[in-house]
C-alpha cells in the first residue's frame, strides 16, 4: 500500500480562532473539542503520530479528522445527519438544556438528576439522558483533585524525575515512605467464601484488634522491598528504619532517599543520622505529591491483596501477612516502569490549571529538559 503524506493545514485568522473557541469553551461536546486540537496540531506542523501521542487518541482517528478538515474545513468537524426518527427538541432547546446543566442547581440539591431536569426543562428524562450521553455531561459524578503549592514544585519534579528516569551510576534510589495506622481487622461474622455463581462475602462491621506502621524502601531500579513494621510511627521509628535500610545495601554505593515532607523525617536526630553519613542524598516531594513516590504505589498492591480482604485477629497476624507480601515481592521483584518526563509532567498540569481557570494558554512552550536534576 503507498504511503500517504497528511495534508497539510494552512489556517486563516477566523479559522484559527473559531477552532481556538471550541477547543476551549467548556460548553462545546468533547468530540468537537478533540478534533479541534488536532487540526490546530496539524496545522502547526506535527505528524499524525506526535499528535496521537500529545493528545491520547488513536492515530487513524487524527488522519480522519485532518483530511476530512482539508477537503470541507471547519464544516467537516461536525456530525453528520444520522438516520432515524427527527428530533423533536430543537438546537436552542438543546443548548438551553446543556447551558442549564453546566451554570445552575436545582433547587435543594447539589446536582441535576435526569428526572429533575426533565421537570425543569419540560422535557421527558429519556431525553435529558439522551442530551447528556451525547455531550458528554454527568452530572451525578464528582471527581477529586489536589495541586501542589509548594514554590519549587517544578525543580522537585524535575530532580525526582531525573533520578527515576536517569539514576546515577553506582548508587541506588529508594522510594522511602510509612503506612501508618494500618488496622487489624476481623469480621463479626464468618467469611462465606467464593463459590460458582456467587462472590465472596463479608460483614460490613468488623472488631479492630489494634494497629501498626509499616516503613518501607523501594529500590526504583529492582524492584525490591525492605520493610519492617514497628507500633508507633515517630521520628525514633523512622531512625531505626533507617539503620535497617543501612545494614541492607551496600556500603560503597550512594543512596538516594526519596522522601515526602513529613516532620518526622525533619527531625534532629534525623538530621544528625544524615550527616554522618554523607553517601546519603535526601531528595524531598512537593508538598501535596505523593503520587511521585513509587513507593505508594507499592502500597496500594499490598492494601489491594494483602490487607483490604484479610481477616486479622491480632496484630501479629498482620505483621505477618503484610511479612509474607514482602517476602514475595523481593522473590519476584518488578520494578515500576516510569514513563513520564519532567517537561510532560509539567505541560499536563499547566493546560489542567489552564483549562480550570478558563484561560487562553500562551504560545510559548515550556523548556525542553529532560529533568535529570541530581
Amino acid at each position: 500500500m503507498p504511503y500517504r503524506v497528511p495534508a497539510t493545514l494552512d489556517l486563516s485568522v477566523e479559522e484559527r480562532g473559531e477552532l481556538e473557541s471550541w477547543a476551549r469553551r467548556r460548553k462545546t461536546a468533547q468530540g468537537l473539542a478533540l478534533r479541534a486540537r488536532i487540526v490546530l496540531l496539524a496545522a502547526d506542523g506535527l505528524s499524525n503520530t506526535a499528535i496521537s501521542a500529545e493528545l491520547a487518541t488513536g492515530k487513524h482517528t487524527v488522519g480522519k479528522w485532518r483530511e476530512r478538515f482539508a477537503h470541507q474545513r471547519a464544516d467537516g468537524l461536525l456530525d453528520e445527519p444520522r438516520p432515524g426518527a427527527p428530533r423533536r427538541i430543537g438546537d436552542e432547546q438543546v443548548a438551553e438544556l446543556i447551558a442549564r446543566t453546566l451554570s445552575e442547581r436545582p433547587q435543594g440539591a447539589s446536582h441535576w438528576s435526569r428526572r429533575s431536569m426533565a421537570k425543569a426543562s419540560g422535557v421527558s428524562g429519556a431525553t435529558v439522558g439522551r442530551v447528556w450521553r451525547a455531550f458528554g455531561l454527568q452530572p451525578h459524578r464528582s471527581e477529586t483533585f489536589k495541586l501542589s503549592t509548594d514554590p519549587l514544585f517544578a525543580e522537585k519534579v524535575r530532580n525526582i524525575v531525573g533520578l527515576y528516569l536517569a539514576p546515577p551510576t553506582r548508587a541506588l534510589v529508594l522510594c522511602v515512605d510509612e503506612k501508618s495506622q494500618v488496622q487489624a481487622l476481623d469480621r463479626t461474622q464468618p467469611l462465606l467464601p467464593l463459590r460458582p455463581g456467587q462472590a465472596e462475602r463479608r460483614t460490613h462491621d468488623y472488631a479492630r484488634h489494634g494497629t501498626t506502621s509499616l516503613f518501607a524502601a523501594l529500590d526504583v531500579k529492582a524492584g525490591a522491598v525492605i520493610g519492617q513494621c514497628y507500633p508507633r510511627h515517630r521520628a525514633s521509628e523512622f531512625r531505626c528504619f533507617l539503620d535497617a535500610i543501612e545494614a541492607a545495601v551496600p556500603a560503597d554505593l550512594d543512596v538516594h532517599l526519596v522522601l515526602d515532607n513529613s516532620a518526622t523525617h525533619k527531625t534532629k536526630l534525623i538530621r544528625d543520622w544524615l550527616a554522618k553519613r554523607p553517601h546519603y542524598h535526601v531528595h524531598f516531594t512537593p508538598t501535596s505529591a505523593s503520587w511521585i513516590n513509587q513507593v505508594e504505589r507499592w502500597f496500594g498492591l499490598l492494601t489491594e491483596r494483602a490487607i483490604r480482604r484479610g481477616v486479622h485477629c491480632s496484630v501479629a497476624e498482620l505483621e505477618r501477612d503484610i511479612r509474607a507480601f514482602i517476602e514475595a515481592t523481593n522473590a519476584e521483584p518488578k520494578p515500576f516502569r516510569w514513563v513520564k518526563s519532567a517537561d510532560a509532567i509539567l505541560a499536563n498540569v499547566k493546560r489542567f490549571c489552564l483549562r480550570a481557570l478558563d484561560v487562553e494558554p500562551e504560545p510559548t512552550s515550556l523548556p525542553q529538559n529532560s529533568g535529570e536534576g541530581h
